[in-house]
């Protein structure tokens, strides 16, 4: 596997831009994949952010298990974080998560009240890494398409103030906030769902690793969609069995990308790759 730069000069900077930016806002919206939600943080958020009120938005609920989303919530507010199970392309979600923030705010706006100062809109800002919906969601919360979306990471750029009526202000993200790819296993991950670009790691070597999880995990959904049953057999001639199957000869790389494709659209079925840690006392 080829080795992940993790840019830790460019994580220097956008932590100090994020951190420069944190005073001008009531609440921090951090954005993650509810399919690995602790592989798509970046690891110096709990630094970055400090003690300043935050929501965790597990997004793209639609593609995730629903059977472990309570246990992922439950698990970042033992963290001391309210978390929300959204999907940015439903309109549901501005409501859900402008609500919740309201709740957050409620003693910080009352403070202000009884000071005199008027209401106001609540100051947010988003922080994600790459291509976990940071784009689609602040064009709900807005109302309007106005932030780029693109399907490649990283596509968002620049630094803006969003307006959503009286109820919300919204800041970009100041700078890129990556994941860290030590971690072979999360680099699989976050390939699998297409958070890095597919270029970073063989093709066949996610395929491969989307068929030993989904074997260990989820067998029901390859036996339902690929019709495989023996699951004892090796995932790699798993793979090459599929590209005989399918009629594609030796040509497994066509047959990964069909994998990859039925895995990060749904098709497959919902799943979770990350596990909820275990509490320390």
């Amino acid at each position: 596997m080829a080795v992940i730069q993790w840019f830790p000069g460019h994580m220097a900077k956008a932590k100090r831009e994020v951190q420069e930016k944190l005073k001008y806002v009531d609440i921090v919206f951090e954005l993650v994949d509810a399919r690995l939600p602790l592989s798509s943080r970046n690891p110096l958020m709990d630094k970055i952010v400090g003690e300043k009120k935050r929501l965790v938005l597990l997004n793209k609920v639609d593609l995730a298990d629903p059977a472990k989303i309570k246990s992922w919530i439950a698990y970042f507010e033992r963290q001391g974080h309210k978390a929300l199970a959204i999907n940015s392309k439903e309109n549901s979600a501005s409501k859900q998560i402008i609500s919740a923030a309201k709740v957050e705010l409620k003693e910080k706006f009352d403070r202000e009240r009884s000071r005199g100062i008027k209401p106001r809109a609540i100051r947010a800002m988003t922080i994600g890494i790459p291509n976990v919906g940071k784009s689609t969601l602040m064009n709900r919360l807005i109302g309007k398409k106005i932030a780029n979306v693109g399907n490649k990471p990283g596509v968002t750029k620049g630094q803006q103030w969003l307006r959503h009526n009286s109820e919300l202000e919204l800041l970009d993200t100041p700078g890129i906030l990556w994941p860290k790819f030590e971690d072979p296993e999360i680099a699989k991950k976050l390939a699998l769902t297409g958070a890095i670009k597919d270029q970073l790691i063989p093709i066949d070597d996610i395929a491969i690793y989307a068929i030993d999880f989904f074997k260990t995990h989820y067998p029901e959904y390859l036996r339902n969609l690929y019709k495989i049953d023996n699951f004892e057999e090796d995932s790699a001639e798993i793979l090459l069995e599929l590209t005989r199957k399918r009629g594609m000869r030796d040509d497994y790389d066509r047959m990964a990308e069909v994998i990859l494709n039925d895995v990060r659209s749904g098709r497959l079925g919902r799943y979770i790759l990350d596990e909820v840690p275990v509490d320390e006392d």
